[in-house]
């Protein structure tokens, strides 16, 4: 499910006292470098950390253009009341560059070593609750109602400072109350990598979507962020060189509706910020928005063939588009080998089956059509688009140049449903090895088969494309 918002890339530092000035120094460079946001945790029973809000204010006086938000911010040792008049106040000294994270809160221990109160998970939530109505009555203009609620109240107290814009509360919610309230009550979710995996989103989002409906909303008044952290070496979900976070970043945001991602930035080493602002983000928002223009462009006229002569010869660059495709292949060919050293782990014991299972869930090969074949797709579902928008006559005629792709292409999409369903057999076989206790056999035939099938597959794709993709200089 794809709302259709406009994509959002931040950043997510860790307030660290002791390297504040990094700290600093990396939210500057997320300013410079064009990211949308940034944020930070907020654990006030944290002597390590520095104040998120005081944080939060010496940034958002040091940049121009993020917005910046604790992420969530720690409801029970911060009220409510006073959470909305900060929030506000930052807002309006920033010049509307303010949105807030809520948090139910966690780490009892800490909290109540702070002087909060320890509440139960059904507290909690209710807590929040009252708290969201609290801090919207102190944000509107007029008479403030008097509330009554078993963990807030408000009784004549008047609002303001009014924000200058609409202040988003964004919700940091897993478990099924939570969930229902972000339906019902907020203007965003924003979940975490590490407690909400990319297959768990869909159940979630489709429970958000329920409680809004219930509540009279529409699930687009509900906007999704995702905290994200991961590797631009290795293999799985967020892991291998910045196409591969291209590619699963666009599947989210199309597939499962998130159209803001938040990277959880290391201070001291600030390249996987720099990669991720200067190359995913630019070409994740280019992939996306190809996309969605695709259908209005499948439904327009053609447009007038230009003239083309009888033969067109385009010179051969180096390290060109065909070299980034095979690139792409050898991270998935480097997760098959991760896949059969899995299965020789389980036949020793060193790993149980449903480990192995969930490792192989969150490979790239797994994830969903933007990951598998990748570049193929790519080429005649987003780039023609793209150029086809951009340039109604090059196109046409770099097809001219090269009229064998498009049997090609045809050969691979039906490859993608080959390899797709070996990957179905080789989940099977697990599932049997559990049911029946027996032997690791039939999961290595099947993880035998799936290295015949992609290995083919994936020569056969770089065979047919790595020349033409070098020659025609079409771009990802």
């Amino acid at each position: 499910m794809d709302y259709g918002h406009e994509l959002h890339f931040g950043v997510f530092l860790p307030p660290l006292a002791g390297r504040a000035d990094l700290v600093v120094t990396a939210a500057l460079e997320a300013d410079l470098l064009g990211l949308d946001s940034v944020s930070v945790q907020d654990h006030p029973y944290q002597p390590a950390h520095l104040d998120a809000w005081t944080l939060l204010t010496h940034v958002a006086a040091r940049t121009e253009r993020v917005t910046v938000f604790p992420n969530v911010a720690n409801l029970p040792l911060r009220p409510p009341a006073v959470l909305a008049r900060s929030a506000a106040s930052l807002d309006v000294l920033s010049g509307g560059r303010v949105e807030l994270g809520l948090g139910a809160g966690a780490f009892w221990d800490g909290i109540v070593a702070m002087g909060g109160v320890r509440r139960t998970p059904r507290q909690a939530v209710d807590a929040l609750e009252e708290a969201i109505g609290v801090i919207r009555a102190l944000w509107a203009p007029g008479r403030t109602p008097r509330l009554e609620g078993e963990h807030y109240r408000l009784d004549g107290a008047r609002p303001g400072p009014l924000p200058v814009h609409p202040i988003g509360l964004w919700l940091g919610a897993y478990k099924p109350r939570m969930l229902e309230l972000t339906g019902r009550l907020a203007d965003g979710w924003l979940p975490s990598l590490g407690y909400a995996a990319p297959e768990e989103l869909a159940g979630m989002n489709e429970r958000i979507d329920r409680a809004a409906l219930d509540a009279g909303r529409s699930p687009q008044d509900v906007r999704r962020m995702f905290n994200v952290q991961g590797s631009f070496t290795g293999s799985g979900f967020l892991q291998g060189p910045p196409s591969v976070w291209v590619e699963q970043l666009a599947g989210l945001a199309l597939d499962e509706g998130i159209s803001g991602f938040v990277l959880m930035a290391d201070v001291e080493d600030r390249t996987d910020l720099h990669r991720f602002a200067e190359e995913v983000a630019p070409a994740v928002r280019e992939l996306v928005e190809a996309e969605r223009l695709a259908p209005a462009a499948a439904a327009a006229p053609a447009p007038p063939a230009p003239e083309i002569p009888e033969r067109v010869e385009v010179a051969a660059p180096s390290g060109g588009d065909g070299d980034h495709l095979v690139a792409i292949h050898d991270h998935l060919r480097a997760e098959l080998a991760q896949v059969q050293d899995l299965v020789e782990q389980v036949a020793r014991g060193h790993v149980d089956v449903g480990a192995a299972r969930s490792m192989i869930n969150t490979m790239t090969m797994r994830q969903n059509s933007w990951t598998l074949g990748t570049y193929c797709e790519s080429y005649c579902r987003v780039v023609t688009t793209h150029h086809t928008i951009e340039d109604t006559t090059m196109f046409p005629r770099l097809v001219h140049a090269d009229p064998a792709l498009a049997p090609v292409v045809e050969r691979l999409e039906r490859e993608h449903h080959d390899v797709a369903a070996v990957l179905e057999d080789v989940d099977r076989a697990l599932v049997d090895l559990v049911a029946t206790g027996g032997g690791v056999d039939g999961v290595r035939r099947a993880v035998g088969t799936l290295s015949d099938v992609l290995l083919g597959h994936l020569a056969y794709e770089e065979a047919q494309l790595v020349g033409p993709l070098n020659r025609l200089g079409i771009g990802i």
